[in-house]
């Protein structure tokens, strides 16, 4: 079953076309990885995906429902979630609350409840706090739970920030250059963290990146994009051997 469907999408900001006629698609729990040169029109697309912009033309389907006009917050509750290319966590929020907020807000309970604590809000608010608990212990941040989120680590800032995305419990999950910043080890404990996010949450991975030890050693299939289209689509080891994806990106020398 197809879990994302893009069709003909093309979005222009002012004369500048920053997506163009692109289409792909993504199966149910595969991993895809979408890489290209800065400016290709990755991150326009991941924002026309979960509905920040609005495509001129095409389509986006979420397993076969078009989602074009679906407010990011409707598709939070439809399962699409997704993390930034720059870290967007609650700074001044404890490391616990930044996974709670979206988790409560899901919820869809009252004003009233929340402010007087009604028992179905208190009956909410316990099984979310669980779930908090599972999700630091995942990601090994137990123990820092009440910590602000802006004190921890660069490392651990992004794995908070997938938790807070897994909170929702998505089955689409959109992550935007997890590998920023960081080097080699920290990449290949990156990869082994996504493929278990994957296999424990049941989620369909559909990833930027420019870390190509990342994309070769994740990725089901690649998606290429310059100047907004799609160049290649295929396996890693088809996309390393494409004339014209070295062209245009990777480079005359080895990938990893």
């Amino acid at each position: 079953m197809k879990a994302l469907e893009v069709h003909e999408l093309r979005k222009s900001f002012g004369g500048v076309v920053a997506v163009d006629r692109l289409s792909f698609s993504v199966d149910e729990h595969e991993t895809v990885s979408v890489i290209g040169p800065n400016g290709a029109g990755k991150t326009t697309m991941f924002n026309l995906v979960t509905g920040l912009y609005t495509p001129d033309a095409g389509r986006v389907l979420y397993f076969g429902k078009d989602i074009r006009h679906v407010h990011p917050a409707r598709l939070a509750h439809l399962g699409v979630a997704r993390t930034f290319q720059n870290l967007r966590l609650f700074n001044s929020l404890s490391v616990s609350r930044n996974i709670l907020a979206p988790m409560l807000a899901r919820e869809g309970y009252s004003l009233g409840a929340a402010i007087f604590r009604s028992s179905e809000y208190g009956r909410l608010e316990k099984a979310a706090e669980k779930k908090v608990s599972l999700l630091l212990e995942f990601f090994g941040l137990a123990g820092k739970e009440d910590l602000p989120a802006n004190s921890l680590p660069y490392g651990e800032q992004r794995k908070l920030e997938l938790a807070r995305a897994l909170s929702v419990e998505p089955k689409l999950l959109l992550v935007d250059e997890p590998g920023a910043g960081m080097n080699p080890r920290e990449i290949i404990d990156l990869v082994k963290l996504l493929r278990q996010v994957k296999d424990q949450f049941r989620v369909t991975l559909v990833v930027i990146e420019h870390q190509m030890g990342l994309v070769m050693n994740l990725s089901d299939r690649v998606v290429v994009m310059d100047f907004g289209e799609k160049i290649a689509d295929g396996t890693p080891i088809e996309i390393q051997t494409d004339r014209r994806v070295i062209e245009a990106y990777l480079g005359e020398g080895p990938v990893c």
